[in-house]
């Protein structure tokens, strides 16, 4: 049996003596000393709290459907790469969706199965702001190539006899270029301003992956700033691409209702279907993170995590389905391919 040693002070109220126990005190000094504003050199990554113990049975459809995502959109990647009659514009548009799928789930699923099988919680700091960095640039960058397809259909409906000259290969690489620029842009200060925040005791992240109000709320101090600065980033970029999209349908359907062949109708509308399916299954999840994140209080959290990472594992594994199952040029070249296989 361990003995404790105990100490005497005297009473200023009364003179007498009284005996304290020091783990009292080293527990007091302990609290003090968590109500610091010290930074952390790892954060804990929590996975989907209130369902550790089915970790590993969520891990199944996490990687089969990273697996399967990772396989479609490197068989899209390989398969435009291969064909030179699919060196044009409409494709090399998916094939930047398709890195943006491959970029995004691989750095959220390994990790989130690192934890799922491994508990492999730990991240260090410059991981997780680096995670974050990626993360949301990839997802800003994922909306601007939506936004840009819109054009594409746009134009290729609306302007056909101009689309060659509109929509050069060429054009299309600037456009992308221009879309990665502002991606960075915007996102660059996410990160900076959550590095300059101060963590108290509280290092766990309840998440699979640093996201930037997940971070952020587990800091001591006022993140007024990071709140008003992911609404800018909502509003402004994500708000923009939209409008753009929208824009460029309803120009679509003007001009499809003008059109007097039925067949033509039907033409017309097949052409974007895929794309319109693959905008729906980006932004819901998305934008039910997003609103969940900032007014959802009495969502369960790990409803809200499940829906963050579902956006992250599904755009990525229909779009390739999508546009392989809708796109008969792209279907018949995977099919070739696949036959030699």
């Amino acid at each position: 049996m361990r003995m404790v040693p105990c100490t005497t002070q005297m009473s200023p109220e009364n003179g007498t003596l009284s005996i304290s126990d020091p783990n009292r005190h080293f527990d007091h000094l302990m609290a003090s000393f968590n109500l610091t504003h010290s930074n952390p050199s790892t954060f804990i990554l929590m996975g989907i709290p209130g369902l550790e113990a089915a970790h590993i049975l969520i891990s199944i459809p996490f990687s089969v459907f990273y697996i399967i995502g990772l396989l479609g959109n490197s068989m899209v990647l390989f398969v435009v790469g291969k064909e030179q009659t699919l060196h044009k514009p409409m494709y090399l548009l998916l094939c930047m969706l398709a890195l943006t799928d491959i970029s995004t789930s691989t750095s959220v699923v390994l990790k989130a199965l690192s934890i799922f099988w491994f508990n492999l919680k730990g991240i260090t700091v410059g991981g997780c702001l680096t995670q974050m960095f990626f993360l949301h640039t990839a997802s800003v960058m994922h909306s601007a190539i939506l936004a840009t397809m819109a054009f594409d259909r746009y134009v290729a409906i609306c302007n056909p006899l101009s689309y060659a000259t509109i929509l050069t290969n060429a054009r299309i690489a600037k456009l992308g270029l221009v879309g990665l620029m502002r991606a960075v842009l915007f996102i660059l200060p996410m990160p900076l301003l959550v590095s300059i925040q101060p963590f108290c005791a509280n290092h766990i992240v309840p998440h699979t992956h640093c996201d930037h109000m997940a971070v952020a709320k587990m800091s001591c101090g006022d993140i007024t700033v990071n709140r008003i600065y992911g609404l800018v980033i909502a509003f402004v970029v994500i708000g923009s691409d939209l409008m753009l999209i929208t824009l460029s349908y309803g120009l679509i359907i003007r001009a499809v209702l003008r059109i007097s062949s039925k067949k033509a109708h039907q033409k017309a509308l097949n052409t974007c279907t895929a794309h319109i399916c693959v905008i729906l299954t980006s932004y819901i999840p998305s934008l039910f993170s997003f609103v969940t994140h900032r007014f959802g209080q009495h969502i369960a959290p790990h409803i809200h995590i499940i829906f963050a990472n579902l956006y992250f594992l599904v755009p990525p594994l229909l779009n390739p389905i999508i546009y392989g199952v809708k796109t008969k040029e792209l279907r018949d070249k995977v099919g070739k391919y696949t036959c030699k296989m």
